[in-house]
């Protein structure tokens, strides 16, 4: 396999291996409906040959909106003429974009985005810290029924497919683990498996019931996470089995929750923009403040992982085993040679990056006419701190 060899996702034709994996834009307004800006960066990143961008997550109600300003919103068909208009743009550039969508559940907060915070449990999200009301059965049914409308909203809008969100502690996440889901109705964690599936099954179910089996549903799953009780390996083959089981078209392959969100990205603590900029540390009263700058931030230190070049790489290899499904490696990659390795070496179908297209949008082309240029990305983790403010994501060091 060649990096840069046209390929394929289903029935969707691909000119290169690489995809820019889904980067949360903060370029909306408030009510989901995409401004100028999201237009010119998705323009830009389509002209500079990227085979397949995945936008950042869109919500698939109010009540599944994530805390962080300026989403984008895929959950009423009034929004289907605008991202026409996105679509339209990209497909100018022979570039193809699949939409993720997500519901949020527990990882939000009911000031931000008024609405009350709902979960397939009450266990409360150690960032977020929000109790959760349970959803019942029945809301599940009706969550289960948006997903698959916002699916073809993404559909009719000409996106060449979509991506679950089925990572980073999100909704459908958060059903998959046992350390999460202690429910006892029909979306309860199985004995067998030590996960539950039937949850995300009649999502996948739904989407092809509307959307018809031609159009291709990628999916976006976490290797392992930071809980006490650790999504363990085989825990996580068994999840890759039974994707299999349902022929989805690609698999994304990241790392964690927002729990612990450095995690998911790797590289630089920056603490002071933290404790200055992050709603969450900077609010509250003066006592709960400094709580959270002495024992709170000190907690999430802990656990905080090193920078490792393709550090997801490890269970993109071993989903590699036990699925046919195309899989998609992101995490540290930062060079040509790094990229070559994964598909070339590893057999890796795909290889995603998000940062380093931030940093330079033209850092694919770069690597076209110099397979020695190095990403300018610095791992500062400035863009992903200032994604929970009122600023669009950019990079703040290049």
């Amino acid at each position: 396999m060649e990096v840069f060899e046209t390929t394929g996702i289903g029935s969707i034709e691909l000119k290169n291996r690489i995809f820019r994996s889904a980067t949360y834009e903060g370029m909306c307004d408030d009510l989901g409906f995409p401004t100028t800006q999201y237009y010119e960066m998705y323009e830009k990143l389509a002209r500079n040959e990227i085979g397949g961008i995945i936008t950042g997550f869109a919500y698939i109600s109010d009540e599944g909106k994530a805390m962080q300003p300026g989403q984008a919103g895929i959950d009423n068909d009034s929004k289907i003429p605008y991202y026409q208009k996105l679509t339209d743009i990209v497909h100018k550039y022979h570039s193809r974009i699949f939409m993720q969508i997500a519901h949020t559940g527990r990882q939000t907060k009911k000031s931000v985005t008024g609405k009350e915070v709902v979960g397939c449990s009450a266990k409360k999200s150690i960032y977020f810290n929000e109790k959760p009301r349970v959803l019942t059965t029945n809301e599940v049914h009706q969550i289960i029924e948006e997903f698959g409308n916002s699916a073809r909203y993404a559909k009719e809008s000409g996106f060449d497919g979509i991506q679950l969100h089925a990572a980073h502690g999100y909704l459908i996440h958060q059903f998959l683990l046992p350390s999460v889901n202690n429910r006892q109705d029909e979306f309860k964690i199985d004995k067998t498996s030590k996960i539950n599936t039937r949850f995300l099954d009649l999502v996948v179910d739904n989407i092809r019931a509307k959307c018809g089996d031609q159009f291709p549903v990628l999916i976006k799953i976490s290797g392992s996470d930071d809980y006490y009780r650790k999504f363990d390996e085989q825990q996580f083959i068994n999840l890759v089995q039974f994707l299999n089981t349902k022929k989805l078209d690609a698999i994304e392959i990241s790392y964690g929750t927002m729990d612990f969100a450095l995690n998911i990205f790797r590289g630089d603590l920056p603490v002071d923009l933290i404790l200055s900029r992050n709603p969450i540390f900077n609010s509250g009263p003066f006592y709960s403040r400094v709580f959270k700058k002495t024992i709170a931030l000190n907690f999430f230190k802990v656990k905080l992982k090193p920078y490792s070049p393709m550090y997801n790489l490890d269970y993109a290899s071993i989903a590699k085993k036990y699925t046919s499904i195309p899989i998609i490696s992101v995490g540290g990659f930062r060079t040509y040679h790094e990229i070559e390795y994964a598909i070339k070496d590893k057999r890796i179908d795909f290889v995603s990056l998000c940062r380093p297209f931030i940093a330079e949008p033209d850092f694919l082309v770069k690597l076209m006419h110099d397979r020695n240029h190095k990403s300018k990305c610095m791992n500062c983790n400035y863009c992903a701190i200032m994604c929970d403010t009122n600023n669009r994501t950019m990079c703040y060091k290049n």
